[in-house]
């Protein structure tokens, strides 16, 4: 799960993106939205009043982002397309990167700005020994 300061704008994006990611609800109820796939499974749930309309700070402790894989290049580049499509902040359009050859991501932003990424990887789909670190 990940949490919201603003769970119906983060109930409404999600619920968009994840069965676009091929993920079927599952649970929905007050304050929370559950989705599976595959071996996948993702919610997000209501933060607590105290917190209600916080944001999120990706360099504190804890979370920095989450990476969903997709099993072809053009996957990332359909994402690209939906999360335009539905109004989502795009951090990066699709680029390679030099975490291993062929790297090929889309970095965006959830309503509460939890950075979501989604990456192909040819071969073995494995980063590369003394790929960068950072990002």
């Amino acid at each position: 799960f990940v949490t919201s300061g603003d769970f119906p704008r983060a109930r409404s994006f999600y619920s968009k993106l994840l069965p676009f990611l091929g993920l079927k609800p599952v649970l929905d109820g007050e304050g929370f939205y559950y989705c599976v796939g595959g071996r996948t499974a993702f919610g997000v749930r209501a933060a607590a009043p105290e917190h209600a309309g916080e944001r999120f700070d990706q360099w504190r402790t804890g979370l920095h982002h989450i990476c969903f894989r997709a099993r072809e290049r053009g996957d990332v580049d359909e994402l690209h397309a939906f999360l335009k499509q539905i109004g989502a902040h795009i951090v990066h359009p699709p680029e390679e990167g030099s975490w291993a050859p062929g790297y090929y991501s889309v970095l965006f932003e959830d309503p509460d700005g939890i950075r979501l990424e989604a990456n192909f990887v040819p071969g073995r789909g494995l980063l590369e020994p003394g790929a960068r670190r950072g990002a």
